[in-house]
């Protein structure tokens, strides 16, 4: 007899074993419709190599100390990376939750029951109270059968690597944010200064005007045209210097400071001596940390899919139950007081509201949504790596016309003022000379931002700026 109940409480054990391996999750597999080949680039600047500029640290990308010394306190202090370090801590706790799912769940209990017995009940005549004492444990383990705890876990760590690719994706963006708006700083303090030039030679030009207005020379026109070239440039000079107070808002904000002045370097000593390579079109994305996330998100939904499909099959289920009980506080530790429990079952949904069907159905939705946020993540970042190819290279080309452009300038109103000064030409043409010199010095000097603005772009575009 005692052979038998052995046996049998063997089998029950030992059965949920052979059980796990009757294992029907689907395993995810990265659905190869959705990637994206060369025709997705729309540019003809893509280089057949492995080698990418995503991979090259910002350390070794922006070599001006000032600004990775901003880009490092930036990574240290911005409310943001801060915030994304806090939601990997969160993704985290629940991995560590999710590792646990195998092992069963054990509680442990101390009761004391007091009970007044009514003298009219059918223990009444026998005694009127009753005080019992226990000490008790409980364990209780499912199998995974169908792969559910497994699944679970998957999904658990999808969502931690999400979060950690998110963290990276701020980190990315944080970098090429900062560098932008240092680059910017340093194209208005460029503007700045020629400017300043223009507005102390304009105010040199309208006392030559003036007096050339007192020997009869020009008329009163051409002093008040004169004049308004003046203001012209000086109202320039003051909303250049407001965009540049606000940009040193932002930059320490991007920080993590309070809104002071940004000491910086000078846009002419900028030099990006790394080669823009950006590798071939399969690995372009691969560094992205925003794609990275946009995977894990499906892995998660798919995984969490595998879950709501299992909740369909019966679970096994294995509780136990021990401790010690007595009515006497004095025989609770005898063994006489021990007892124990132990149950196994299968237990299979039947009717439950359609609740199963339900949330199955609305997870594979949501699956279908994530795939589809993988698949915009990859489109908009192949948008964004053509956008800043196409401006890299219109930047290059349109330095190179905008520097013969402002020497055309330059000696159209070198030439003017000497045809003045010996009767051969009107005050109007070197005026309009004037103003064109100052206007294509602006331009070129944005047009230089522009192409740093555009290896940013091409920077984070790739993936770059996170390691």
């Amino acid at each position: 007899m005692k052979l038998f109940r052995v046996i049998k409480f063997s089998g029950i054990a030992v059965l949920p074993i052979f059980l796990v391996s009757c294992f029907s999750a689907k395993t995810y597999e990265r659905p190869q419709s959705e990637l994206l080949n060369a025709q997705y680039f729309r540019t003809d600047s893509l280089q057949q190599d492995s080698v990418s500029i995503a991979t090259v640290s910002w350390k070794e990308l922006f070599t001006d100390t000032i600004l990775q010394g901003y880009i490092a306190e930036g990574l240290q202090n911005n409310i943001d990376i801060r915030k994304a370090i806090q939601q990997i801590l969160i993704s985290e706790a629940y991995l560590k939750q999710g590792k646990m799912g195998y092992l069963p769940t054990l509680n442990g209990s101390a009761q004391y029951t007091h009970t007044e017995i009514s003298s009219n009940s059918q223990f009444g005549g026998l005694f009127d109270r009753l005080d019992q004492y226990q000490l008790s444990g409980g364990l209780s383990w499912e199998a995974d059968i169908w792969g559910k705890i497994r699944s679970n876990q998957r999904a658990f760590n999808a969502d931690y690597l999400q979060s950690v690719a998110a963290h990276k994706a701020v980190k990315s963006t944080l970098v090429a944010n900062i560098a932008s708006l240092y680059y910017q700083l340093l194209s208005l303090d460029e503007q700045i200064a020629i400017t300043k030039m223009t507005i102390i030679t304009r105010a040199s030009g309208l006392e030559t005007t003036k007096a050339l207005k007192e020997s009869g020379n020009l008329t009163e026109v051409a002093v008040k045209q004169t004049e308004a070239q003046l203001y012209t440039a000086e109202a320039i000079l003051i909303d250049l210097e407001n965009t540049v107070r606000l940009l040193e808002n932002s930059l320490s904000l991007l920080v993590g400071s309070e809104p002071s002045e940004i000491r910086r370097s000078t846009l002419a000593a900028q030099e990006i001596t790394t080669p823009l390579k950006t590798g071939i079109p399969y690995e372009l994305l691969a560094n992205r940390p925003d794609v990275m996330a946009a995977e894990y998100g499906l892995v998660n939904s798919f995984e969490l899919t595998n879950v709501a499909r299992s909740n369909f099959y019966p679970s096994l289920t294995l509780t136990a139950n021990g401790g010690l009980q007595s009515l006497q506080f004095d025989n609770l530790f005898d063994s006489g007081s021990l007892f124990a429990t132990i149950v196994g079952g299968l237990t299979q949904p039947l009717l439950n509201g359609r609740k199963i069907r339900t949330q199955y159905e609305v997870q594979k939705a949501v699956q279908e949504q994530a795939k589809l946020d993988f698949k915009f993540a990859l489109l908009t970042a192949s948008k964004e790596v053509s956008d800043a190819l196409y401006s890299y290279d219109t930047a290059m080309e349109k330095i190179k016309v905008k520097e013969k452009e402002y020497q055309a300038n330059i000696l159209a109103k070198e030439y003017s003022q000497e045809l003045l000064d010996n009767g051969l030409a009107n005050y109007l043409e070197v005026l309009n000379a004037r103003q064109n010199a100052l206007s294509t010095s602006l331009d070129l000097t944005n047009t230089k931002n522009a192409k740093f603005q555009a290896i940013v772009n091409l920077y984070e575009a790739l993936g770059g700026g996170w390691r």
